[in-house]
């Protein structure tokens, strides 16, 4: 591997915006897309992360194909369904790019953990990220199954070094960490402006 497991997410970071500062639908869910290798590196801890940010990429691209043009900007497919009034169905694609924001705020806090306490298990690295983003959204189900499941978390040393690849990953993993969030911080205010970014699961 060329890189780091973050070098083909960073590159792809520069083609999220119009040259009009407009946020790009098919980059923005394709480096969300380059972002699922790094899950599969936890194995079974990320399996529910991992289905869901899946699931959530591809309803907004089923979406997306069906007029590449009309959907080309990110929020015109929320916009639509505030008009239509269903953004805040269930199975809407205002509510699966909610979630996917949410699901890369905790893997974003979760490098940051990484990178802050070199002396934290993947465990706590995992359990503290998700008190700070995921938690106060999920039901008691849900917020159980996620505990449960990141007590399965891989040895930090071997997790590491299986990310790393050729380049220098914590170098990289900073760089994703500034570079990532103000898409994501965008993603809340747009969702925000309509009272949809406080949707619980």
């Amino acid at each position: 591997m060329e890189g780091s497991v973050f070098t083909p997410s960073l590159e792809g970071m520069k083609h999220i915006k119009s040259p009009e500062g407009e946020m790009l639908t098919k980059p923005f869910l394709d480096v969300c897309k380059l972002i699922l290798p790094v899950l599969d590196k936890f194995g079974s801890a990320m399996s529910l992360v991992k289905s869901d940010v899946g699931g959530n990429i591809s309803r907004l691209e089923k979406k997306y194909e069906t007029d590449p043009a009309k959907y080309n900007h990110l929020y015109s497919m929320v916009k639509e369904e505030v008009d239509c009034k269903t953004a805040t169905d269930s199975s809407s694609c205002t509510n699966g790019l909610l979630w996917l924001t949410r699901a890369m705020d905790f893997l974003v806090e979760l490098f940051r953990n990484l990178l802050a306490h070199p002396e934290w298990t993947m465990t706590e690295c995992c359990t503290d990220s998700y008190g700070k983003t995921l938690k106060k959204f999920h039901g008691w189900i849900a917020s159980s199954a996620f505990t449960v499941a990141l007590k399965l978390a891989p040895d930090r040393k071997k997790f590491m070094e299986v990310i790393a690849g050729t380049g220098d990953v914590n170098a990289d993993m900073e760089k994703f960490c500034s570079t990532f969030p103000p898409f994501l911080e965008e993603n809340h205010k747009y969702l925000a402006k309509f009272g949809l970014d406080d949707m619980k699961a």
